[in-house]
This record gives structure tokens, C-alpha cells and sequence, in this order.
């Protein structure tokens, strides 16, 4: 493998998005521990960065529900953890 490419996996963490709390907002219901894996670009929390864009995306893809029309888009309701 060239020795640029791992160093643009070295600069794309992985991030694991988890909910802490049990929420029923707007028709959507959110257990604790629904977890996704969100790999950006950016070496910062995913939740604040761009919108959160990439966690809405993810949970939409894996539950089928949008974690910000819930209200849930935030530090507190979510737990980001890094890892890779």
C-alpha cells in the first residue's frame, strides 16, 4: 500500500456515536445504547462539527430515524467516543 494512502487513514478517524438516554420526541422513539460508527475528516467531535451532518446520516441509515428532529443532537443526549 503507497505511503500516502495510509496516511489519509491516519488523518480519518472513527467515531462511535451512542445514546445515553430513553427520549420520545415528535413520534420518534430513542433507546439508550443505539450506537453508530461515523468516519470523518475532521479531528474533531463529529455531533459539532458540520452540523452533526455525518451522525444525522448514520442513524438514518442504520435506525431509520433523525436524531435532530428528536432532539437529540447534542453532548448531552449522545456519548462520542474515538475509536480508530
Amino acid at each position: 500500500m503507497p505511503k500516502y494512502i495510509n496516511i489519509i487513514f491516519a488523518l480519518m478517524p472513527i467515531y462511535q456515536v451512542t445514546t445515553k438516554y430513553r427520549k420520545s420526541v415528535n413520534g420518534i422513539r430513542i433507546e439508550p445504547g443505539m450506537s453508530v460508527q461515523v468516519v470523518t475528516k475532521s479531528l474533531s467531535n463529529p455531533v459539532c462539527t458540520n452540523g452533526g451532518q455525518s451522525v444525522i446520516d448514520a442513524f438514518y441509515r442504520i435506525y431509520g430515524i433523525d436524531i435532530k428532529l428528536a432532539g437529540c443532537l447534542n453532548t448531552i443526549d449522545l456519548r462520542v467516543d474515538r475509536i480508530g
